[in-house]
């Protein structure tokens, strides 16, 4: 398989995956709803409870569509696993062009298989694997452990960051998926973000500086958000839109389900072209 193509499988691949990352699985907002003393509960409030439920989610499946900053229209429809750590998107970055790429992740590493298409290039093989620790060895940044480093990620812990928005406000109900849902919008600064961050744990922290680091290297500094949220505080659809100095991130994201089963599974060996061995022969 030639480099060009490697490279641009890669690079659909991370841009519905970053995507993911930034737009994320946010648990959401229950602006003006009763708490269990039948009063009404400020944004703020709805949004700090809601994000606590993530902590609860051990699996979701969703549905993404939008465009990203240098990459361009993604499409997506993914299924992830917290514990174990696991997950698998199918995915089209018609920008990058007409392929289409299904991505696992398990067991450490990362896998993209283009179908027949690629396997006519790949000696049958139709499956690339990036591990990211052999791939993270030697220094610099390695094009598998940049999409490993994506995928560990869970999105869910985006929704944290909307409690940093200091404009949150109620838009109206709104039906999504034949679900009765309430939006909301804000918006919030990477300053605000970082602010936040200082008052979390280790763990939280480091979560917390993984997200913010994908909006960095897009050179995004303030988002604008919009959820619907249904009856359970929990987001059923999630949009985030920002300007980069690399183009422009408007992304929606629709959840389908949770705390379901999520199975994910390698490739069979002999379909898959291991690209730290591959590097290693071009080396000797």
């Amino acid at each position: 398989m030639s480099i060009s193509v490697r490279t641009g499988r890669k690079r659909a691949a991370a841009a519905v995956l970053a995507a993911a990352l930034l737009a994320g699985g946010a648990v959401g907002c229950g602006s003006e709803k009763s708490d269990e003393a039948g009063e009404d509960i400020s944004p703020a409030a709805a949004v700090k409870k809601a994000a606590d439920k993530t902590e609860d989610l051990t699996s979701f499946t969703f549905r993404m569509k939008g465009t990203v900053p240098e990459d361009g229209r993604v499409r997506a429809d993914a299924a992830m696993s917290t514990k174990p750590l696991a997950m698998s998107m199918k995915m089209t970055a018609p920008d990058q062009g007409p392929e289409k790429v299904e991505m696992r992740f398990v067991g450490g590493a990362v896998y993209l298989g283009g179908g027949k298409e690629a396997a006519k290039e790949m000696d049958g093989k139709s499956w690339i694997k990036f591990d990211a620790k052999t791939m993270g060895k030697g220094g610099g940044k390695s094009a598998g452990g940049s999409v490993s480093s994506q995928a560990e990620n869970n999105p869910a812990d985006q929704s944290t960051l909307l409690t940093g928005s200091k404009d949150l406000k109620k838009v109206g109900s709104e039906t999504v998926g034949g679900v009765e849902t309430t939006r909301y919008t804000g918006t919030v600064t990477l300053d605000r973000m970082r602010e936040l961050g200082k008052n979390e744990d280790a763990a939280a922290k480091k979560r917390h500086a993984k997200s913010i680091k994908q909006y960095e290297d897009m050179g995004i500094e303030k988002l604008t958000m919009d959820l619907w949220v249904d009856g359970e505080d929990h987001t059923k659809q999630f949009r985030a839109r920002g300007k980069g100095d690399k183009g422009p991130l408007d992304m929606t994201i629709t959840f389908l389900d949770y705390n379901k089963p999520v199975h994910v599974e390698a490739p069979p060996k002999n379909l898959v072209m291991d690209i730290a061995k591959e590097m290693k022969g071009l080396q000797s």
